[in-house]
């Protein structure tokens, strides 16, 4: 049977509140303890404890034990609250800034760390992470064109007292900052290195200029890298543009095809030019020799002419002619006194020759043998009249 029960004996057991006989004649023993009577109870034990008085059943002094009690209470509280309030933890990203009644007074490192309640206060800073912002404006350009640019600016605390307390709002500052120098070096380039091959030259001068800035505020930052995320023409001409572009794209296709076709046709035509150079060269060598080789025979002829002129003449005229019959396919023999004249086509002869040597497999020998009968023939045909003419003429 639970100790609250009604209608228990003598033997029930007793209130852990020491209210078994509160209630309406003893029979009331159901109803919850009393709030003040705990708190009097446990002013006493606090009282015991601090070397205080205890307070009696219902005397007068009970009114003060209460209040002493309480009030030691609260000491209590607040000492533990205050010394909770005194002691922080700082990891290894992180730290602390100490300040003694507003003024900066030291920097604590990481562990466990204590400071005076009330006098001092801790302000936090993470000193290695790298943090980032981003801006995206619309600049004008140096050649006055309009470019939406976005920046990413990384950075880190590297001083925290100044990251603290040299400027009120240090990543405002820093945006602000960043927004300046954009614009200033934006303001001093054309739009086409921007949208196009520049954008490394212009994100290193905009860093450069970003940090003077923030050395400068003494910000405490450090930059660790800057880029230029996107720059676009604004949506109004991006259109026009990118017909610009486009246009350019074509200019450059078309001057490296006319450089590829020069370099293709040029060296060619230097070689042509060389080879003819060479020829002509060739050519005057081959009719200077020729000529002075036609000098010096003519020097040495006439001395054999001086020598003996008649003989000379005769052989120079033998060999004129043998020059030109040599070109003629053609043979007329006349004899004088007669009317008949022998044609002896030779390219015929030869050509039937050979025919024959063909058809009959004939040898080299067969076929000299023939033409020196045909010689014969010939000339035993111009020894038969008194005197005979030899004509040839060539075609």
């Amino acid at each position: 049977m639970a100790w609250n029960e009604p209608g228990g004996n003598g033997n029930k057991p007793k209130d852990p509140w020491g209210n078994n006989n509160r209630g309406n004649g003893g029979g009331g023993g159901n109803q919850p303890p009393d709030l003040d009577e705990v708190i009097r109870k446990l002013t006493d034990k606090l009282n015991g404890l601090f070397g205080g008085k205890k307070s009696g059943g219902n005397n007068n002094n009970g009114g003060d034990g209460s209040i002493t009690g309480f009030l030691v209470v609260a000491a209590v509280i607040a000492a533990i609250l205050l010394a909770m309030n005194s002691v922080y933890i700082l990891d290894t990203q992180e730290r602390g800034v100490v300040l003694r009644t507003g003024k900066f007074d030291r920097i604590e490192g990481e562990g466990l760390n204590w400071k005076l309640p009330v006098i001092e206060d801790v302000i936090i800073v993470n000193a290695t992470r790298v943090r980032e912002t981003e801006i995206r404006e619309s600049m004008l350009t140096e050649d006055e064109n309009i470019v939406d640019v976005k920046l990413n600016v990384q950075y880190r605390v590297t001083d925290p007292v100044s990251y603290a307390l040299r400027v009120e709002d240090p990543e405002l500052t820093l945006r602000d900052a960043a927004e300046s120098a954009l614009r200033h070096e934006v303001g001093s380039t054309e739009m086409d290195p921007i949208l196009t091959t520049g954008r490394v030259v212009l994100a290193e001068a905009v860093k450069q200029r970003l940090q003077f800035y923030m050395d400068e505020y003494n910000t405490g930052i450090t930059l660790q890298n800057v880029n230029i995320k996107d720059a676009t023409p604004p949506a109004a001409v991006k259109e026009a543009f990118d017909d610009v572009q486009r246009a350019k794209q074509d200019k450059e296709r078309t001057i490296n095809d006319a450089e590829a076709y020069a370099n293709s046709v040029v060296p060619e035509a230097r070689g042509r030019a060389q080879r003819q150079l060479e020829e002509a060269r060739a050519y005057r060598e081959r009719v200077v020799a020729r000529a002075e080789g036609e000098a010096d025979r003519f020097t040495k002829l006439l001395s054999e002419y001086n020598k003996a002129p008649a003989v000379t003449r005769e052989r120079l005229y033998i060999d004129a002619v043998t020059q030109v019959y040599n070109k003629s396919s053609k043979v007329l023999v006349d004899v004088e006194g007669g009317n008949n004249m022998m044609y002896l086509p030779l390219d015929k002869l030869t050509q039937q020759a050979q025919g024959v040597a063909r058809q009959s497999d004939l040898s080299d020998e067969d076929i000299k043998r023939l033409t020196d009968e045909v010689i014969r023939e010939a000339n035993s045909r111009r020894t038969s009249g008194s005197s005979s003419t030899i004509r040839r003429e060539g075609r």
